[in-house]
């Protein structure tokens, strides 16, 4: 299969391009954002495109794709709604919607969150909730990842400073919390792994929780 890929360069994106490169159903992978991935390989290909809002001037770079990993996004904190819109919504539906158009019923995966709600009091859960509404909607197989907490794996790390912290003390406890919160802990690994299950066989269900990306 051939994949596009937003986010590579954020944690979750890394792990997942990391996959899809190990991956021999993975054919290509496209990768679209606004800085270079630092990755070399010979399936993959990058195009970079600052304005992720309007897709057209990469229009024939996206035709021909099986599958679309969108797994950038940004934290709400320190966030106004409409910052925080842009990223999260405008740029999501941007993608689907050119995808939908160029290649129908092909595979669209989401990376959401735990949380999320279109009825939500939380901003974050209220764009998020609104954002995957707008993407089920689409003619495209659309699936949305709700991941809890994910553990960076195989040199992935985050690019927030503090978040590199928290994840580089609780790493000698990921065993434990894998045990005690098997529902809600996953690895960027496994959701790599599972995304291409996804666009390979689909799942049984749209809205997928860390225990669903676990058993794909």
């Amino acid at each position: 299969m051939k994949v596009i890929l937003f986010g590579a360069t954020g944690m979750i994106g890394r792990g997942v391009l990391r996959e899809c490169l190990a991956d021999e159903r993975v054919a290509a992978v496209l990768a679209v954002g606004r800085a270079p991935t630092g990755v070399t390989h010979p399936k993959l290909r990058e195009v970079r495109h600052a304005a992720l809002d309007d897709l057209s001037p990469v229009e024939d770079e996206l035709r021909g794709h099986d599958a679309c990993f969108f797994c950038l996004g940004v934290s709400s904190a320190g966030m106004r709604e409409p910052g925080y819109r842009r990223v999260t919504y405008d740029f999501a539906l941007a993608a689907g919607r050119t995808l939908a158009r160029l290649s129908p019923g092909s595979t669209f995966v989401y990376v959401s969150g735990m949380g999320t709600d279109a009825g939500g009091r939380a901003m974050w859960a209220r764009v998020k909730g609104e954002t995957e509404n707008a993407l089920l909607a689409l003619p495209l197989e659309a699936y949305m990842f709700r991941p809890g907490y994910i553990q960076p794996v195989h040199g992935v790390t985050s690019r927030t400073a503090l978040y590199r912290l928290a994840y580089m003390a609780t790493r000698p406890l990921y065993p434990i919390l894998r045990r005690l919160f098997a529902a809600q802990v996953t690895t960027t690994e496994r959701i790599g792994q599972a995304m291409i299950a996804v666009a390979e066989r689909g799942a049984p269900k749209r809205i997928l929780g860390p225990a669903d990306i676990n058993a794909l």
